[in-house]
């Protein structure tokens, strides 16, 4: 018990708590394809096992969802936690049988939601949020939106800041896929506004797109340990190596 407790001080003073909830811009879009029906995004932190993420193309007012009739899907990561850095990809595609998967984790229709499945690609504002089901957000995550006169309305109602924790990809963009940096940041947040800056991203509309392969390169960090925190974690071995001296000489 005693180690248990001294490990548990010693990942609290180094800033580690893998089982915090995700809140908005912890994930973020990094493609997106309306002709095949697939995207992915990039975990910013890591996402606990068995998460449930809903995806949705209706609109959100700020209390309730406006077009009741697209539809919304539900992803659980999986058995393991998905690491900071990782990207995971998603393919639904509208077609009899309708195809739906992800390359970690299940992707399904979440209950009681539309039955128009696939993705637009103007007039299309799509969320990644939390909640106690499809109809019910909790926290929105972050949103990918292609509406050029009401992007900034849906994705504000939904507590979402364009260029902060929400990609605009331009009208009519078939396809878009952010093109920057993956790797030579010291954290995953700082990826954070080059990854909702449209500006990193190539954008193209009005050609065919379907079997584009999406960019699942991971992100990866350079960590640089604070002074602050590194000491703590220095004096947290310590005290560990004092206490399992005590216990051994017992």
């Amino acid at each position: 018990m005693i180690r248990k407790t001294a490990l548990a001080l010693l990942l609290a003073a180094a800033g580690i708590n893998a089982h915090a909830a995700l809140s908005a811009g912890d994930i973020a879009f990094t493609s997106f394809n309306a002709d095949e029906d697939s995207w992915a995004i990039v975990a910013l932190k890591d996402i606990s096992a068995n998460t449930s993420v809903y995806f949705s193309d209706n609109e959100w007012s700020g209390s309730a969802w406006i077009d009741t009739n697209e539809h919304s899907l539900v992803w659980n990561s999986g058995a393991q936690t998905i690491a900071a850095g990782t990207v995971v990809s998603f393919l639904e595609i509208d077609a009899s049988p309708d195809v739906i998967s992800a390359s970690i984790g299940t992707l399904s229709v979440a209950a009681g939601t539309g039955t128009n499945l696939g993705l637009s690609k103007s007039d299309e504002t799509f969320y990644a949020f939390l909640g106690t089901s499809a109809a019910a957000p909790t926290t929105f995550l972050t949103a990918i939106t292609t509406e050029a006169n009401s992007a900034l309305a849906n994705t504000t109602n939904a507590g979402l800041t364009i260029g902060l924790n929400a990609t605009a990809l331009s009208n009519d963009a078939d396809f878009g896929e952010y093109t920057g940096a993956r790797s030579g940041m010291t954290s995953f947040a700082a990826y954070a506004p080059q990854v909702f800056n449209n500006a990193n991203w190539t954008m193209a509309g009005g050609g065919e797109f379907t079997g584009q392969a999406l960019n699942i390169t991971a992100f990866s960090v350079t960590a640089v340990p604070e002074p602050k925190n590194y000491a703590m974690f220095l004096a947290g071995l310590g005290l560990m190596g004092l206490i399992a001296r005590r216990q051994s000489s017992r």
